[in-house]
C-alpha cells in the first residue's frame, strides 16, 4: 500500500489492485459517488478503509485478506461457558493462524465487535445478561456487517429455533457438543467466502 503515512487510507491505485480494475475505473467510481473519498492538501483522492469496505459490501465484491492489519483471520468467541471459549480457541490454535478474542456475555459481545472487528464470530444463544438471539439481531441490522460470518454454538438447538437463528442470519448452527472437525471445516469454509 502506498499511503504509509495514513494507515487509515487507501489510495485509488490501492483500490484498483485490490479490485483488478484501472485506475480510472476507480476515479469514476468516485466522480459518479459510489466510493466515498476524500482529498489530501496536494489535492490526491484517498479512500478511507472503512468506506472501502462499506463500498465492496454494497456492491457484493470480495474483500481483501489484509487491508492494513485488518486481518480475514479475526475471530469473535461468543460463550457464557469458559471451557467451550477454551476450547474453540484451541482448535483454532491448531489450525490455523487465526487472531481471536472472547465475551462471555450478549451486552460485552456487543463492544468486543465493535472493538475488534471480527470476520468470523461464533455465538451462543443461552447466555446471562443478553441472550444470542438478541446478539445475532444486532450485529445483522447493521449493514456494514453483512460480511461477518456467524456460527451460533449452543446447547442443544430444537428445529424451530434453528429456523429462526438461520431467519436472523446465522450462517451456520451447531449444537453441543460438536465435532471439531466439522466446525474447523465449516470456519474454513466461511473464511474462504470472505476474501
Amino acid at each position: 500500500m502506498s499511503d504509509q503515512s495514513n494507515p487509515k487510507a487507501l489510495t485509488t491505485f490501492d483500490i484498483a489492485k485490490h479490485c483488478n480494475v484501472t485506475h480510472r475505473t476507480v476515479r469514476q467510481w468516485i466522480s459518479d459517488g459510489k466510493l466515498k473519498s476524500y482529498r489530501t492538501p496536494g489535492k490526491h483522492s484517498r479512500v478511507s478503509v472503512e468506506d472501502f469496505l462499506t463500498f465492496l459490501n454494497q456492491y457484493d465484491m470480495p474483500f481483501p485478506k489484509d487491508i492494513y492489519g485488518l486481518k480475514q483471520n479475526r475471530v469473535l468467541i461468543v460463550d457464557d461457558d469458559q471451557d467451550t471459549v477454551k476450547m474453540i480457541k484451541k482448535i483454532l490454535g491448531q489450525n490455523g493462524d487465526f487472531e481471536t478474542e472472547t465475551a462471555y456475555d450478549g451486552f460485552s459481545a456487543g463492544t468486543k465487535f465493535a472493538e475488534f472487528k471480527p470476520n468470523l464470530i461464533t455465538l451462543d444463544i443461552r447466555m446471562p445478561k443478553m441472550d444470542g438471539f438478541a446478539v445475532l439481531k444486532q450485529i445483522r441490522e447493521g449493514y456494514k456487517n453483512k460480511h461477518v460470518k456467524i456460527i451460533v454454538i449452543s446447547g442443544v438447538v430444537e428445529e424451530q429455533e434453528k429456523k429462526a437463528i438461520e431467519r436472523l442470519g446465522a450462517n451456520a448452527v451447531f449444537s453441543k457438543p460438536f465435532d471439531h472437525d466439522v466446525l474447523m471445516a465449516t470456519i474454513s469454509e466461511l473464511m474462504e467466502t470472505v476474501v
